[in-house]
């Protein structure tokens, strides 16, 4: 059999290159499962509602109501 060259191995009289060494990267489902997070998040709590004060509107009278008493 050849030489097999560095980086790779044999197998089945195949040559195959070697599994490379991934770094800590995000899976597809893990960046799916925290957008999901963010996004029930923003559903449950909401983004910026706690900053801007809720001021109550003025009840306005009702339709049916006569002015005369």
């Amino acid at each position: 059999m050849a030489k097999v060259p560095e980086g790779y191995h044999v197998v089945r009289r195949h040559i195959r290159r070697n599994p490379r060494r991934r770094g800590k990267k995000l899976s597809g489902w893990m960046i799916a499962g925290l957008i999901a997070g963010v996004w029930l998040w923003s559903q449950l709590f909401g983004f910026g509602q706690a900053s801007t004060p809720h001021t109550p509107q003025a009840p306005s009278p009702s339709v049916s109501a006569s002015a005369g008493r």
